[in-house]
């Protein structure tokens, strides 16, 4: 008797947690409205894209971005954009003041490109922090490198530059 009412208990706890669990996924899904702090709340004509950016880098007499790299440090040491600058994660509290204060002193109208790319875009808690916090301190030209599956993917593997270290 004891034994049949645990195991009630047991399928009436899976079958709660199922259904919050979906619940929970409904409210995240693809027809949910994007957090204001996700990749996916940055607007397109923000976005650039991976052989739009490799051009710009090559392209003399065109002013070059300030290139920030708002992931992981152990993403940015294995490898990064040449010439980019390691700024912290941008969805943590010191990444987010590591590039505060590394933007701070600039000309609100310079040109910034961020980016992450430590896993899929819909996925990535860094970017969406970071440029939210650049738009809240006044930048009016700021660029998201759009990296649909992450940096290896989307430009190292595609044959785009790339240094190690620091």
């Amino acid at each position: 008797m004891r034994s049949g009412l645990i195991n009630r208990a047991v399928i009436v706890a899976v079958f709660l947690l199922l259904l919050s669990f979906g619940a929970g996924q409904r409210a995240t899904g693809q027809w949910a409205t994007p957090s204001v702090s996700s990749a996916s709340s940055i607007p397109q004509a923000q976005l650039i894209q991976p052989e739009e950016l490799n051009r710009l880098l090559k392209t003399r007499g065109v002013e070059k971005p300030l290139i920030l790299q708002v992931g992981s440090h152990v993403l940015f040491a294995e490898a990064h954009i040449p010439g980019s600058e390691y700024a912290g994660p941008g969805s943590q509290d010191a990444g987010l003041a590591a590039l505060h204060d590394r933007v701070a002193p600039l000309p609100r109208k310079g040109f910034i490109v961020i980016y992450c790319g430590c896993c899929p875009w819909n996925r990535c808690p860094n970017v969406g922090p970071a440029y939210k916090s650049l738009l809240d301190m006044g930048f009016k030209n700021v660029k998201v490198l759009y990296l649909a599956n992450n940096f290896g993917a989307d430009w190292a593997n595609k044959g785009f530059p790339v240094e190690t270290g620091r």
